[in-house]
Order: C-alpha cells, then sequence, then structure tokens
C-alpha cells in the first residue's frame, strides 16, 4: 500500500476513534465526523446492531460523499436473553453513565452463575460507492465486580475468554488482540488492503 486512503468514521465516540487509530494503519488517513464539521449525533432507530451501524455510514456518505465506516456494539448476556444488545449504550435509559449501564447488569444478574456473555462489533463500511459490512465477536464473562480503570462502557465488568483480566485491566493493546472491535477492524483494514492493491 503506497498511497493514503482517506476515511471517515461515522462517531463522535472519542474512545472508539482512539481504539480504532490505534490498531488501524497509519497510512490509512482517518478522520470523525467531528472533522467534517457534523457536530450532532447520529439518530440510531434501528432494532439491531446491523441496522444501526449502517444508518449512521449512510448519513455520513450521502451527506458527505464520502469513503466511510461506521459501527455499532452491543453487550449481549446469556442469562438476560441476549440483553443489552442493541440497546447497550442507553441500558439504563437516556444520559445514563457507564455505571449506571454496569450496575443495571451486575442487579440484574445478582448471584446468577451463568455469567456467559458476548461482545459483538458490525462495522458497515462505504467504499467507492458499495456497501460491506464486517462483524467480530468475543465470547467471556461477566464478573461479580468491576474490575479496572482502562476502557470504557462494560469494560470492567467483561472478561474474555481464555484471559484473567476484564477489559478495562488490559492495556490497549491487550485489548486490542481479544476484542469484538479489534477482530472486525482487522476485517476492514484486510479488506481496504486488498482494494487498495487490486
Amino acid at each position: 500500500m503506497t498511497t493514503s486512503i482517506k476515511l471517515v468514521f461515522a462517531s463522535g465516540n472519542v474512545h472508539k476513534l482512539n481504539e480504532i487509530s490505534a490498531i488501524i494503519d497509519p497510512r490509512i488517513d482517518l478522520i470523525s465526523m467531528r472533522d467534517l464539521g457534523y457536530e450532532d449525533e447520529i439518530d440510531e432507530y434501528g432494532t439491531s446492531l446491523d441496522q444501526n451501524a449502517k444508518i449512521k455510514s449512510d448519513f455520513i456518505f450521502e451527506r458527505y460523499g464520502m469513503n466511510c465506516f461506521s459501527d455499532d456494539t452491543g453487550l449481549e448476556i446469556n442469562s438476560l436473553k441476549g440483553d443489552p444488545g442493541v440497546y447497550s449504550a442507553r441500558y439504563a435509559g437516556d444520559n445514563c453513565s457507564f455505571d449506571d449501564n454496569m450496575n443495571k447488569v451486575l442487579n440484574l444478574l445478582g448471584n446468577d452463575q451463568n455469567r456467559m456473555a458476548s461482545f459483538r462489533t458490525v462495522i458497515n463500511l462505504w467504499w467507492n460507492g458499495t456497501n460491506h459490512s464486517f462483524e467480530g465477536i468475543v465470547k467471556g464473562n461477566i464478573e461479580f465486580d468491576k474490575k479496572g480503570s482502562n476502557g470504557f462502557g462494560y469494560d470492567p465488568i467483561f472478561t474474555p475468554t481464555g484471559t484473567t483480566k476484564t477489559f478495562a485491566e488490559m492495556s490497549r493493546d491487550e485489548k486490542s488482540e481479544h476484542s469484538h472491535r479489534g477482530r472486525a477492524t482487522k476485517k476492514l483494514i484486510d479488506f481496504l488492503y486488498k482494494e487498495i492493491n487490486s
């Protein structure tokens, strides 16, 4: 890959932008929708992660006509029948905090010993006028208490299978290696490399 790719991340989430910037190839010129001057939030009215990811990328592509991608992520807990899922960011209500969401999950699970859960990220990409989708999944367990101070969202209560640390106890590099977003982003990067080198 010898040329720089300008690519818009259709999100205002600084945490996600930092995570993706850390693992995407530096030769890809990643900019946020804030860099384009769009300061509002895109209404996520879908009922699935796939729908919400596409709604956001469609909005930026139609408005600016630029190559862009967006993501949507959900925590799916077996004992809660897949909740919070698509509603993960606002599980405890509008304007809730990360702690509010985690506390609701921990309270609902109580002493339930079945703590199995999955984190799933869907990335939707508009590239040269065509639409593509990539998915990353990591399985793990919900802890009984919060552990660690890194990351964001549900990171302090989720431990990926095969590790002994929650996402919030991991370094950025460790989390990228194990995370759902890291896996989905790797598929995105692999696709872009093939496209730019074809």
